[in-house]
């Protein structure tokens, strides 16, 4: 059993490197206005404290894809909510990227052969967290590698990317930003 502290470590570490990499290679239009959210779960995470991500998440400074902060646990708490239901799904599914949508965003994920799987924040019950119930409406055969919504009513369309590592959520965006 690994020791909670070195867990934890590794999880910034790898989130870190990740961060890295989406600050020389990410593509500047998949920045929401609100900016791009990483996060990745430490194993058997449970609440927003098991989970670090980068506060304020990737934003454009100077027309350049920056970190917010640095790497930390508890600093994104809607994308930390985000992965913490993909989790129930899949356990091995501890790391989730959110990026701007467009159909040309989609069509390159598509275009990669990932599992891409809609929902419509239009549909959702009332009384339950919009992205709660969106990931769980995705999840019904495991965790998709891409799920969207197209926006409307004045909410800007989203996609959540998952996987296993930071590492690897991140290669797929830096793909995408290489073909769009």
């Amino acid at each position: 059993m690994k020791d909670p502290v070195q867990e934890r470590n590794e999880v910034l570490y790898r989130l870190d490197l990740a961060v890295a990499h989406l600050e020389a290679s990410m593509s500047p239009l998949l920045i929401p206005d609100s900016g791009a959210s990483l996060v990745y779960a430490i194993k058997g995470a449970r609440d927003l404290n098991g989970v670090a991500a980068v506060p304020g998440g990737m934003v454009l400074r100077d027309g350049k894809v920056t970190a917010g902060g640095p790497c930390a646990f508890g600093a994104d708490e809607e994308c930390a909510r985000i992965v913490l239901t993909a989790m129930k799904f899949d356990p091995l599914m501890r790391s989730i990227a959110t990026i701007s949508f467009s159909e040309n965003v989609l069509a390159v994920f598509e275009a990669m052969l990932l599992e891409c799987t809609p929902f419509d924040r239009n549909r959702k019950p009332p009384g339950i967290s919009t992205m709660d119930w969106g990931v769980a409406s995705c999840c019904n055969d495991g965790v998709p590698d891409i799920m969207y919504d197209r926006g409307g009513n004045k909410r800007p369309g989203i996609i959540h990317i998952s996987g296993e590592d930071p590492v690897v959520v991140t290669n797929n965006i830096i793909i995408c930003s290489n073909r769009i």
